[in-house]
């Protein structure tokens, strides 16, 4: 039985309303508009970074992380960019970004455990794309930031309506044999896909991470030209209880690795490196509290 106070807001007639979503961060505006293909667009980018210290410095401590293997210290995010690619330095920079944004009024959501789950899925989706036969793969840098930024609904739902999204959370935990779904649908009118997505395209993010968002728990209804959802969607059921305790379906079938083009024989290997990876995320994550 709902615990409200008070009536709810209108989700729908909010996020209709541009003025009721957070901005996307002005850096983030311009790392997305930097297309990365000349000398030029590569020193604005580490400007751009180097203006911000606390993700300055999460780069250089992603590149010195044991997920790169750095074989010396890397010190500086020029050094970092060399190890990581330009474009995978972008990526996280500048959903670090989005993620500080976002990390307002939280109330019950646990954003630690939000972002660890953010990043460890991150990650994970980088082992699944490189398993991919090469004309199906999606780039590093499209696939990291829909990782990052899959689950950002929670925390929408967090800015716009705390009383809901508390009940939320607090429902997840006592009732963690439902689908996390089930559990929003009964409280809110727009899930944490849905309201997820309504930022990306508020923040005119690709559109194919605004489908990757909306879909990535209902694959069925994206865009087969656009596996990106269905590689998040794999992730999560690999990864499961990772990071933050969102209840979802976690029966693989044959089906969710051929649509991928990957040989369902393959999934042990795969299964092994997504928890390695996601293990030494979690540990680049801890930085984040």
């Amino acid at each position: 039985m709902s615990t409200i106070s008070r009536p709810p807001i209108d989700l729908k007639q909010a996020v209709s309303k541009l003025d009721s979503l957070p901005a996307l961060p002005i850096i983030a505006q311009k790392l997305l508009a930097l297309k990365l293909d000349n000398d030029q667009d590569e020193q604005q980018m580490l400007l751009l970074i180097a203006q911000d210290p606390l993700i300055s410095a999460r780069i250089i401590g992603l590149a010195n992380s044991p997920l790169f293997g750095a074989f010396r210290k890397i010190s500086t995010v020029k050094d970092a960019s060399l190890l990581l690619g330009l474009k995978k330095v972008r990526s996280v920079a500048t959903g670090l970004a989005l993620m500080s944004q976002m990390n307002k009024s939280a109330g019950r959501l646990n954003i630690s455990a939000l972002w660890e789950h953010n990043m460890g899925i991150a990650f994970a989706i980088l082992v699944i794309v490189h398993a991919m036969p090469a004309k199906m793969r999606i780039n590093d840098d499209l696939s990291f930031l829909a990782g990052m930024l899959h689950d950002v609904g929670y925390s929408v739902l967090a800015h716009l309506d705390i009383e809901r999204s508390d009940e939320v959370q607090t429902r997840m935990i006592t009732e963690p044999n439902r689908l996390a779904l089930d559990i929003e649908r009964e409280i809110v009118e727009l899930t944490h896909d849905e309201l997820g997505a309504e930022l990306a395209r508020h923040w005119n993010l690709p559109e194919e991470i605004v489908a990757a968002i909306r879909f990535h728990h209902d694959v069925s209804k994206s865009d087969s030209a656009q596996p990106l959802a269905r590689i998040i969607n794999l992730a999560e059921k690999l990864l499961p209880s990772f990071g933050f305790p969102e209840q979802i379906d976690t029966t693989i079938t044959p089906e969710d690795w051929l649509t991928l083009g990957i040989d369902p024989g393959r999934a042990e290997d795969i299964n092994a490196q997504v928890a390695e990876q996601a293990e030494q995320a979690s540990q680049f994550a801890s930085s984040f509290s």
